[in-house]
């Protein structure tokens, strides 16, 4: 989640702007019916608000859950239109590998992160362009997000009482 503030509502990678989504926490059957707001490096990024109507206490990511589209139609695929860069998708080497904002899960541990983009072992540079605070990491398993760091990764690089990283790189280390 982001912590933006406001009704329940969503950002998106795969969903257009204006779009309703109902999203279940598959855990305790909680329901959120959300408005996209705007672009994120996530499939569904819930802002605080609706956060707190699916959330089980203590947690900040809902690993099991069904993201419903209200007005019937499929969620567009990845890449589907040619040439069109979504947040999310890999950029060219050189430049950062992802675009959108940048979000963590609660898992202790050494700076880490898991990727949707990246298979495991891959190692990136991530850099907050608000502070110029740095961390490298490496993919430890598979997420929704192109890059979605652990809490002492994005602990690294945060601003205080954030936890989303809108203006980032995420460099492939090789």
């Amino acid at each position: 989640f982001s912590a933006e503030s406001g009704p329940p509502a969503a950002t998106s990678d795969r969903f257009p702007v204006g779009t309703r989504l109902r999203v279940t926490n598959l855990d305790n059957r909680k329901v959120a019916t959300v408005t996209v707001t705007g672009p994120s490096g996530s499939c569904v990024l819930l802002n605080a608000a609706a956060m707190d109507l699916v959330r089980e206490p203590g947690k900040n990511v809902i690993r099991r859950n069904m993201v419903e589209r209200l007005d019937g139609a499929a969620a567009p695929a990845p890449g589907a239109q040619p040439g069109e860069t979504r947040p999310g998708a890999a950029q060219p080497i050189g430049g950062s590998v992802c675009s959108g904002a940048l979000t963590f899960f609660a898992e202790g541990g050494a700076p880490a992160a898991t990727s949707g983009q990246f298979p495991l072992g891959t190692r990136l540079r991530v850099t907050n362009l608000d502070n110029n605070k740095a961390v490298t990491v490496t993919v430890t398993g598979p997420s929704g997000s192109c890059v979605l760091l652990n809490t002492a990764a994005m602990d690294a690089i945060r601003e205080p009482g954030k936890n989303l990283v809108r203006r980032n790189t995420v460099e492939l280390i090789r």
